[in-house]
């Protein structure tokens, strides 16, 4: 494994994920948020937005976290792993509330300030219907890819499972 995408719904812990893994392999973790997301929410227009994911992508290795359709097909095409972590979406939104509480009126590390913490109605829809509306597009799109292993990890114990074969083989 060189270059991993983390993939799932908001809340589902992507991030906290991508930077263990990175740690344990020795590779950098890339937040696509801080890559995407200009100050105050503002998205990165669409042809910028595919020239940053090409230069990320250029590097030897990476785990990469974010969902974000537009370029999964041109970042599933350079990864030789997809991890999918599917979470049911009360965890979800229970996961984003709780990160919203710890950090109301200011902005996580690993987003560009000022984008402070929000929570608003779109966001939650979009948290309960992921499993009906992005969630098949994604499998589609990375199960197209038969030379990517596609790991899919359901519980906290398959996540701690898997991240234990990661720190054996790493060391061996």
């Amino acid at each position: 494994m060189k270059r991993i995408l983390v993939l799932g719904s908001a809340g589902a812990g992507k991030s906290t994920f991508a930077v263990e893994l990175g740690k344990r392999l020795g590779i950098e973790a890339i937040h696509l948020d801080s890559h995407y997301w200009q100050p105050n929410w503002k998205e990165t227009p669409a042809d910028e937005w595919n020239d940053k994911v090409a230069a990320l992508l250029q590097a030897d290795s990476w785990v990469m976290d974010g969902n974000y359709i537009s370029s999964l097909p041109q970042r599933v095409e350079r990864a030789d792993t997809a991890i999918f972590i599917d979470r049911g979406r009360t965890l979800c939104l229970l996961r984003c509330m709780g990160r919203f509480l710890k950090y109301v009126g200011r902005t996580r590390p690993e987003l560009p300030k000022p984008c402070k913490e929000k929570m608003d109605w779109d966001f939650i829809r979009w948290i309960w219907n992921y499993p009906r509306d992005v969630k098949p597009e994604i499998m589609r799109i990375i199960e197209s890819r038969s030379e990517a292993t596609v790991v899919i990890l359901r519980s906290n114990r398959e996540i701690a499972q898997f991240l234990d074969r990661v720190k054996v083989t790493a060391q061996a």
